[in-house]
C-alpha cells in the first residue's frame, strides 16, 4: 500500500514539473506557424521555411513608407543569391502614411525548385542607398 501511495505521489510531481516547464517556455516570435514580423514588414503568408509552389501569392503589411506609387518589389532569391523569381506588392489601402498598410502580391518563380530566399524590397525611387531597406527569410520553391 506505501509503495503505491509513494508512486502515486511521484507521478504526479512529475506531471506537475512537466507542465510548469511547458508552461514557462517562451513561444519564439518568428517560430512555426507564425507570420514574419520586423519593424517595417509583417508577413503573414507565406511563412519563414514554407514550402510553396513556382506561383504563389504573398501577403501581409508594410509600412507606408515601403510603397512608391502604391507598390514594392518581392524577390526570390537561390542558393547562390541570383534572381529566380519576383512579384510586384500592391498596397491594399491608402499607402501615403506611415501606419502598416496591407499588400498583395502574385509571385513567379522561373525555372527553379529547392531552398530559396524571399526578399521584400523597400521601393527606392530615389537611388539614394541611404533609403534601401529590405527583409528575407528562407522559403522552399517545390
Amino acid at each position: 500500500m506505501q509503495t503505491k501511495l509513494v508512486i502515486a505521489i511521484g507521478v504526479l510531481l512529475v506531471v506537475v514539473v512537466l507542465g510548469a516547464v511547458l508552461i514557462a517556455t517562451p513561444t519564439p516570435l518568428n517560430g512555426p506557424e507564425t507570420p514574419f514580423i520586423s519593424e517595417n514588414v509583417r508577413v503573414s503568408s507565406p511563412l519563414p521555411g514554407a514550402k510553396v509552389s513556382k506561383m504563389f501569392t504573398a501577403s501581409g503589411e508594410a509600412r507606408g513608407v515601403w510603397y512608391f506609387e502604391a507598390s514594392f518589389p518581392i524577390f526570390i532569391l537561390d542558393e547562390s543569391g541570383e534572381k529566380v523569381g519576383q512579384g510586384i506588392a500592391q498596397a491594399e489601402g491608402d499607402w501615403m502614411t506611415e501606419d502598416f498598410v496591407p499588400f498583395m502580391a502574385e509571385v513567379v518563380v522561373e525555372n527553379y525548385a529547392g531552398p530559396a530566399t524571399i526578399s521584400f524590397v523597400k521601393d527606392n525611387p530615389s537611388g539614394l542607398p541611404e533609403h534601401d531597406d529590405s527583409v528575407s527569410f528562407p522559403i522552399i520553391i517545390q
